[in-house]
């Protein structure tokens, strides 16, 4: 008799979890999907009565929620319940850089996804698919299989248990997550048995045309996701280098993209410069080409790939820098306003902003920083900054923080942002932040005062007639 998948689930309910499992419900509504985590606060969450409050931002993603959760979507920290009940599992948890030990700074700590595996060995039952979900290092795999494999082959498997082994990266951009799930450029599946991957296939089937499935073994899946990843990341930092040259020359970076993006051969997309890249993923997977090149002996290549982040980091220095020249070299007791810290637009995420490291560069340089983002709350601003807002009185300041210098604090609404303030930098490419009325802000601000947008989304004509000095990235002092 055929298998059939009736009961997913999913363990991690974070970036990709949540939004992928709430998709495949909502397309496949004959099938329990069930997402796990072991953080409770997570999963309340994800279970309040008010969709609007979960804690994803994604367009379209509460919509989805509130018409599955409760009918086959579900939320909960029943880890080994659900690992019994499923016939399907997607491991889907985070995997960070590791911090110290053999490859620091550069590898994947998959404690993780090794701890889910050993979960998924003790509490399965029968034949259970597991599908890694991750973004995750070439050969991840293999470890999931051999802990899988161990399990079996105890004496004290009683259970009749089987496994088998999918990849199935995701290729999500957050801020249009829950269309890139919906309309997907491709659905990559890797595996060795081909039943398996024909069922993880069928659910796919129920809305992915059928020529967008590509199916690979293993480690060409696993190998994909990190090269897409890494190729995207390295024209963003190309361009930047570009924007750097044009405002050195006096060309223009939005008519040289322009000119290239023409090109057929090129292609117009991830040509746009801007503050730099950031996210879950572009850093950690160049960094895992980098590990796995040095690994293999093949060190240009790894000197390659690591340039592209190297890079990365000299232009948010290259901002900071610019900004304290332009304020006379000093930015003690003045005060810049920012607008935006997640790392790109229709999301709350800010994994490797370039906010962070930009933000602290100013507070290093004395600056009284004042932060506005419509969906980042000041409890995630103040984590990433390892400091607290000014408003906020405690000795943690001085205690867990190495900032000395500058302060920070949360701002309400763009206006309130703005109000004294020497600059306002634009971060992120909030679509409010290219409509402010100028005219009136600059009522607001200390002369001589100045406008940095590192987004190229404002009207340079509508603040240089309000008599606001101003530098855009990719043409600089205009």
């Amino acid at each position: 008799m055929k298998k059939s998948i009736k009961n997913i689930c999913c363990i991690g309910a974070g970036y990709v979890g949540g939004p992928t499992m709430a998709v495949i419900a909502d397309k496949c509504p004959h099938i329990e999907v069930n997402v796990v985590d072991i953080n409770k606060d997570r999963i309340l969450a994800w279970n309040s009565p008010n969709t609007e409050e979960i804690p994803i931002f994604e367009p379209g993603l509460s919509e989805i929620v509130k018409r599955r959760r409760g009918v086959n979507l579900f939320f909960s920290t029943e880890v080994k319940e659900q690992i019994a009940k499923a016939d399907m599992i997607f491991i889907s948890v985070n995997t960070p850089t590791k911090k110290r030990g053999v490859g620091a700074g550069k590898a994947s700590d998959l404690k993780w996804v090794e701890s889910s595996a050993r979960q998924i060995a003790k509490y399965s039952k029968g034949y259970t698919i597991v599908v890694e979900k991750s973004t995750l290092p070439v050969k991840t795999a293999e470890v999931i299989k051999s802990i899988l494999e161990a399990s079996q082959s105890t004496s004290h498997n009683e259970k009749g248990t089987k496994f088998s082994v999918l990849s199935n990266p995701e290729f999500l951009a957050e801020g249009t997550a829950i269309d890139d799930l919906l309309n997907p450029d491709r659905v990559l599946i890797g595996g060795e048995n081909k039943e398996d991957i024909e069922l993880l296939s069928e659910i796919y089937y129920e809305w992915v045309p059928k020529n967008k499935i590509i199916k690979t073994n293993v480690w060409s899946s696993e190998l994909a996701k990190l090269t897409a990843n890494a190729f995207l990341a390295q024209r963003i930092s190309s361009i930047n280098s570009i924007a750097a040259l044009c405002e050195a020359t006096g060309a223009d970076v939005r008519e040289v993209s322009r000119a290239i993006g023409s090109d057929s051969r090129i292609g117009s997309k991830f040509l746009d410069c801007g503050p730099g890249f950031g996210g879950s993923c572009f850093k950690k997977d160049i960094l895992n080409l980098v590990y796995l090149s040095e690994y293999l002996g093949l060190k240009e290549v790894a000197n390659f790939w690591e340039s592209v982040v190297t890079l990365n980091k000299w232009h948010q220095h290259r901002i900071s820098k610019l900004i304290t020249k332009k304020l006379f070299g000093t930015l003690s007791e003045k005060k810049i306003s920012i607008l935006g810290f997640a790392f790109k637009e229709n999301t709350n995420d800010t994994r490797e902003s370039s906010a962070i490291q930009i933000c602290k560069d100013l507070l290093e340089e004395g600056a009284e920083l004042f932060i506005h983002d419509p969906k980042v709350n000041p409890e995630q601003i103040s984590s990433d900054l390892n400091l607290l807002p000014n408003n906020i009185k405690s000795k943690a300041n001085n205690q867990n923080s190495k900032i000395k210098e500058g302060t920070w604090n949360s701002a309400n609404s763009v206006e309130s942002a703005l109000i004294n303030s020497d600059a306002v930098l634009i971060l992120t490419e909030w679509s409010e932040y290219s409509t402010i009325n100028w005219k009136k802000v600059s009522k607001l601000m200390r002369k001589p005062a100045w406008v940095f947008d590192a987004r190229s989304i404002i009207d340079p004509k509508e603040v240089l007639k309000s008599g606001l000095n101003l530098w855009r990235v990719g043409d600089g002092v205009i």
